[in-house]
Formats: structure tokens, sequence, C-alpha cells
């Protein structure tokens, strides 16, 4: 092993082709002061010889060495063509990308612990003692070659689609809102796209090719209009499943409607903790088959109090008789239900609420029944969604969609980290 302080000094600093001409110590942070050894370049243009014209001192922020902020010093050259051609700056990417205040080492691990670890932009800074821009930069740099590798997701057989609240923005706090598009069956996120509208979705898988398309055949959603409009327009194969969750949601939703209705039309005031149907509000949401023989009493009871006409009691059989359309495994069996229960729920002794349920299930009917045809769900599209929530949170609220996107897709969109250490970022 070679005794020459400065071979050793090389060693640690572990960068190839660079000699290390100073390290300071600061008591606050580490600093080492490096230069090439590669070979004289030629001029891009005329491929002649060049003279270095001057040096400037860079300053990358690097890994932390001995528990201490680092910071590397490179001696960056600027070479000039002896015939005239101009001048340009030597570029060494296992230094430093381009246009970056960062070391490509540092980068590299700073994208793996905001992408991958999910750790927050700030926290990381810290660690490596820089400003947040610096980090952001490098994780947008790197992270955006690793979502746009086009092996990172293959066929897909199920898609789904969810909103998610991005930020509020301006004096009025005006909603910004993100799609996700997802793959239901691998629980991968494919990308995200700005609103909520159909427009984004639609631009989004006209940009895939028509022969991935065609391999969907299950189309998830919840009951919403623009996204039942970008499967009808993008996915016309593919059958639509109305997700089971959502719609009991809006059973119970009806069923809340109902309740409060009837609470100002009796005692002509919003609930209050002594209503009787302000006390049935938690009873009344709760699964029947869930409820023990004294809680299904007290409901009843509650309802005998509060409910003088039975509005709110049809309303949560409606409710429950919704429920009970997914304990059918048959698929033709619940077909016959669905008709049945659609043509009861819009007669017209019921509650306006349970006829309102009854218009919205009788446009949804088709999407309704598939699952019992697939049984795929919106669920893992829900689970995603908490995940970027999550990258959400951990950053107190994210402004900018570009680093909501790379953050989100790096984090759920599960990229081939093995790449990391190979591409080169743009």
């Amino acid at each position: 092993m070679s005794s020459d302080p400065i071979a050793m000094c090389e060693l640690l600093v572990g960068l190839g082709d660079v000699t290390v001409l100073d390290v300071t110590d600061t008591g606050d942070v580490l600093r080492v002061t490096v230069e090439t050894r590669a070979g004289r370049p030629s001029c891009s243009r005329c491929q002649g010889p060049v003279v270095v014209k001057d040096r400037r001192l860079v300053e990358l922020t690097d890994l932390p060495c001995f528990g201490a902020p680092a910071v590397l010093v490179w001696r960056k050259a600027r070479w000039r063509c002896r015939r005239g051609c101009g001048s340009f700056t030597e570029h060494a990417p296992h230094i430093a990308a381009a246009r970056l205040r960062i070391t490509d080492r540092a980068a590299r691990w700073a994208t793996v612990q905001v992408g991958r670890h999910g750790r927050s932009v700030a926290e990381v800074a810290a660690d490596l003692g820089c400003g947040w821009h610096t980090v952001m930069d490098a994780v947008v740099a790197y992270g955006q070659v690793l979502i746009d590798d086009p092996g990172r997701f293959g066929d897909v057989n199920a898609l789904g689609l969810d909103e998610t609240l991005r930020c509020r923005l301006g004096p009025w706090r005006r909603q910004r809102w993100t799609t996700q598009i997802v793959d239901v069956r691998q629980g991968q996120l494919l990308d995200v796209v700005e609103g909520r509208t159909a427009q984004g979705p639609i631009a989004w898988l006209a940009g895939q090719p028509q022969q991935w398309r065609d391999r969907i055949q299950w189309a998830t959603l919840d009951l919403s209009g623009p996204y039942r409009k970008v499967f009808d327009t993008m996915l016309p194969g593919a059958v639509q499943i109305a997700d089971p969750f959502h719609v009991i949601k809006l059973a119970n939703t009806k069923l809340d409607e109902c309740r409060r209705r009837v609470q100002n039309e009796t005692l002509g005031h919003r609930g209050r903790k002594d209503d009787p149907l302000y006390r049935a509000r938690r009873l009344l949401t709760k699964a029947h088959e869930r409820l023990d023989e004294r809680g299904d009493a007290r409901l009843r009871g509650l309802l005998r109090a509060g409910d003088p006409r039975g509005d709110v009691q049809m309303t949560w059989h409606a409710k429950e008789t919704v429920r009970s359309l997914y304990d059918i495994d048959d698929c033709d069996l619940a077909c016959e239900y669905i008709d049945q229960l659609i043509d009861d729920l819009q007669d017209d002794s019921m509650p306006p609420e349970v006829r309102s349920l009854g218009r919205t299930l009788a446009r949804w009917r088709n999407q309704i029944v598939a699952w019992h045809r697939a049984r795929v769900s919106n669920g893992p599209t829900e689970a995603v969604n908490n995940l970027v929530k999550r990258v959400k949170r951990v950053a107190f609220g994210i402004t900018n969609f570009r680093n909501y996107r790379i953050r989100a897709l790096l984090y759920t969109g599960k990229p081939n980290w093995d790449l990391l250490a190979t591409l080169t970022p743009r």
C-alpha cells in the first residue's frame, strides 16, 4: 500500500482521474479542492489544439465526510482554441452533471433518499449542508430519467383513475387537482396529470401505443362522469367497473342527506346532541350485521322518536339493500337484482333521496354489475393515492406540479432503481 499522503487522500476522495490539491477543515465544512487529470481535449469545431484560458473555482455539495458536511471545490478549466474558434469549459460527468451545484454521487444519493425513501427535500438538504433548490434540482435531473424509462411499466390489463387534491393556490385558495393513472393489477402509479377532467387522461392515453391500449380489458373508476368519458373515448373495448366502495358511499351520502332533511323539517334546526336523529347518525352508517341486539334496539328506538314519516328508515333500508348487492356471487343473478332494485328505488312512494339514488344506479347499472364479472376494484388506485398524499404531507404541500409529479412517480411509480447508477441526467 502506498504511503504517499496525496495518493491516500485521492483514494479517500474516491474520484477517478482527479488530483487532490488541498483539504481544508473549517470546523463546520470539509473543503476538498480538486483538479481533473484528463488529457488535453481538442477544439470541437476545428479539432485543433487548445490551451488553458483560465480556471474558475466551482463549489459542489458532496456527501458528508467523517460526520461533517463536505464541499468539493473543482478547479474547472476553460479551454481556448489556438485557431480562434472560441472557448469552452471542461466537462467531467463523473464529478458533477451540467448545471447542478452538487456532485454526481451526492445527487444520486439524494434522489434515492427523496424518491425511494420518501424523505423531505429539506431534510436531505440539511444532511448535505446545502440549500433546498440544490437537492430538488438534482432529484429532478436524475429522477426524470428514471421515470421516463420505457421499461418502467409494461402491458396493463386493468387501468384505474382517481383524483387527489394537490394544493390550494392564490388569495382565494383555489383548489388544484391531479388525476392518478394506475395499473390496478400491479398497484403501480403509471403517471400523474393535472386536473380532474377528461382532458388530461385522454391526452396521456393518446400518447400510448394503440397496441398497448388494446390490451386493457378492465377500466375501474368511481362514479365520475369525466372519467367515464375518458374510457368511452380512449378505451371503448375495455369493460368499465364502478368501484363498490364508491357505490356504497353514495348510498350512505343519500342516507345522511335524508337524515338532515328530516331533522330540519321536524325540529327546525340542525342536529344537536340531544336530538334523536343526530344521536343515530353513527348507527345509521354502520353495517346492520355489525350491530348487536343492544345497538339494533337503540337505532330503531331513535328512528321511532325522530323519524315520524319513516323517510330515514326507508333510506336506511335502501342503503342496506345496495350493500347486499355485493354479497351475490352469480353475475346473472346480480343483473336481475339490480334491475329490480332500480325499479323499487324509483317508486313514487320513496323519499326523494332514495329516488335520486335509484336514478344514479340506473345510469351506472352496467358498470356496477361488471364488478361481478371481473372482481376488480379501484382499491389499488386508492392505495396509490394514499402514498401520493404521504409525499405531499412530508413536503408540507407541493405547489410545483413538475416536482409533485416526479416525487410521486419516484415513490410509488416503481422505477428500476438499479438503473440509477448507469443513467445520465438530462
